[in-house]
Order: C-alpha cells, then structure tokens, then sequence
C-alpha cells in the first residue's frame, strides 16, 4: 500500500485498531491521518460530527481483523486488495445511484468492473508514481527512458519501493504493456525478467517515502522509482530533486478508495454520506494538500490549477499510464510471490 504523507507518518498507534470516538452510527476502517476532518467536511456539516473510526497498519492486518469479526461498515483499501476482499465475500457492491459524483469520476481509474459485475470499490484519492532523481548530477537525457534502471553507469545508486504494485507496474510499462488487467503469461514472464535484470544494480528497495528523501538527500541513492509525494517534499526542503512522468515507455497511477462491508452494523445511508463527502469539490484542496489527488475529476479540475498539479508530481502527461486497477487475485498473488523471489536474487 501506499501512501503517502499520511502513511508514511503512520505511528505505532497505527499498528493497532485505535479508534477515535464520534458519530457512533458509522464505523471507518481506515490509515490513520484520513480521520482529517477536512477531508469529509459535507458529512460533519450534514450530521453535526465526524464518524467513528479505527485504524490499521496495512491492509492485510485489516482483512485478517475483518475475516476474525471485527465490524465495521466501510474500509479504505488500494486497488490492488480489491479482488482479495470481494473473493472472500466480507464487501458488497455499492449503489452507484446514490453517488452523484460516481460519473465525473477519471476514467483512468475506475477500469473495469470486478466480480459479479458490482462496483465493489470505489477510488477516492489515487498518486502518481515516476522517475524520482538528482538533477544536479543525473541529466535529463538519462531519465527519459525506463531504462535507465538498467544503467551501469548508475549501479549501486538505483532503488525501487518495496512494493510488488509498484514494482510490477515499472516493470510492465518498461516492456510495453500499459494494461495489467489483461496481462498475458508471456507478458508476465517479460516484466518478471525485467525486475531480475535490474535487480543487481539496486543499492536497496526502499520502504518509507521518508527513507526515500533521506536517501536522495544524502547523494547515497540518484535515481527511484517513487510516489509523487516525494517531489514537493523535497522541494520544499531545498534539495536537489526531479520527477520524470513522461520517460517514453510512460509513468503508473496508484489509486486507492473505500469498500462496503458485509458485516456493517451502523447506517447505510451515513456511509454514503461519507463518500459523498470525500469526493466533494469541499475535499479536494485539503487532499492534494496531504499529496492525494481527489478521483472527482470535474472536482479536481474546478478546484486546483494546473500549476497545483504539477507542483504535486499530478500534472497532464502525455505518454503511456498504467493505472494499477485491479487484477485477479490470483495474477496478483504470483506477482507477489515472484517478487520475493527476485528480491531474494532468484
């Protein structure tokens, strides 16, 4: 999972199922940091508080608490969990009718519908992932392909998150795929193999975006694969920092929103407030604030410049993007396990 500011800053209060106490007819299963009030603003103005919420570490912490009945009404999950979640039957599909902002929605990141055909999640905020580098010592013309994380000249100074996701999604688009939803098992073995090739010139797979700006910062590390939230941060720090989107073979989009649960004992109609709210124009700025983009586009568009996005690392690109949506949970599961395996140098 991912994510940004607010995940990375996650404490240990994260890792357990704390819970901040408000309006007792809503339960939110959430990271800490997106009980900000700001970010569902339409919901404490229509119901005179915030919901409950309880907090996880990471998602399968969370699925494992739901699956041993720990009740809750809706979970904030990224794409990549969906299909996990909707196979072992603990979230029902929404009612797209009762989200009027369901059709200003990015294409990009709603794709295909999973399962039985349902909208089983609805995408809420979403980031970009790049080529994150040093400028004053890695030349533009270096970065403009993929490819340079295959570059002998930058061996020992490369890294890659710590993130199967993430990873695969560089490895797909560096072997021209811009679609894993319907990746083929050559396609896979292509993208696999791309990862062992690199695999060698890493200095380390990073695992906070925090340990990321420490290691950029420090000249240890030139060149990344990262979120976008490690772009503005480093500015505005003053350090030396570039953000490539549109190296040719293209960039990814990581995207994450809420799920319904089976088991939920508060209100139906409450949790529809609270999406409605977080994809209310009143969201968008306190989002991108924290490094999210809103997935309302109409919203987005209406409340931010393009100058805003930009200097969030979500400006308009023009190359391939790989929205990492989500996939069978079995192609994700073999992703998962070939990726420990080429961590492990196999």
């Amino acid at each position: 999972m991912k994510l940004s500011l607010l995940w990375g800053a996650a404490s240990l209060a994260a890792i357990c199922t704390g819970a901040v106490a408000q309006d007792a007819d809503l339960l939110v299963f959430d990271y800490p940091g997106f009980e900000n009030p700001d970010f569902h603003v339409g919901y404490s103005e229509k119901h005179g508080d915030s919901p409950t919420f309880a907090f996880f570490g990471d998602e399968d912490e969370a699925f494992q608490k739901i699956r041993a009945g720990f009740k809750a009404d809706v979970a904030h999950i990224c794409a990549g969990s969906v299909s996990k979640w909707t196979d072992s039957g603990i979230i029902v599909p929404w009612d797209t009718a009762k989200l009027p902002a369901y059709g200003d929605l990015d294409s990009n990141l709603t794709g295909t519908e999973i399962g039985d055909g349902g909208a089983y999640f609805i995408p809420v905020d979403f980031g970009s992932t790049a080529i994150a580098y040093n400028p004053e010592e890695v030349p533009a013309e270096d970065v403009a392909s993929l490819d340079v994380f295959k570059n002998p000249k930058y061996a020992g100074r490369l890294t890659l998150p710590d993130n199967v996701d993430d990873a695969y999604a560089l490895a797909y688009l560096a072997t021209g795929v811009d679609n894993w939803t319907n990746a083929s098992d050559a396609e896979f073995e292509a993208a696999s193999n791309w990862l062992r090739e690199v695999h060698p010139n890493l200095r380390t797979y990073w695992t906070d975006p925090a340990e990321l700006s420490q290691l950029l910062s420090s000249g240890e590390i030139l060149v990344s694969w990262a979120w976008n939230e490690t772009y503005p941060t480093m500015v505005a720090e003053g350090r030396p920092i570039g953000f490539q989107r549109e190296a040719a073979e293209g960039s990814s989009l990581w995207l994450c929103g809420y799920v319904k649960l089976a088991e939920g004992q508060g209100s139906e109609e409450k949790a529809y407030d609270y999406i409605n709210a977080m994809l209310a124009e009143s969201s968008v700025v306190p989002l991108l604030d924290a490094g999210y983009g809103s997935s309302n586009q109409a919203a987005l568009t209406s409340e931010v410049t393009s100058e805003d996005l930009e200097a969030a690392g979500l400006g308009v690109i023009d190359v391939p993007v790989l929205a990492q949506l989500p996939m069978s949970n079995e192609a994700r599961e073999r992703q998962a396990e070939t990726f420990e395996l080429i961590k492990a140098g196999f």
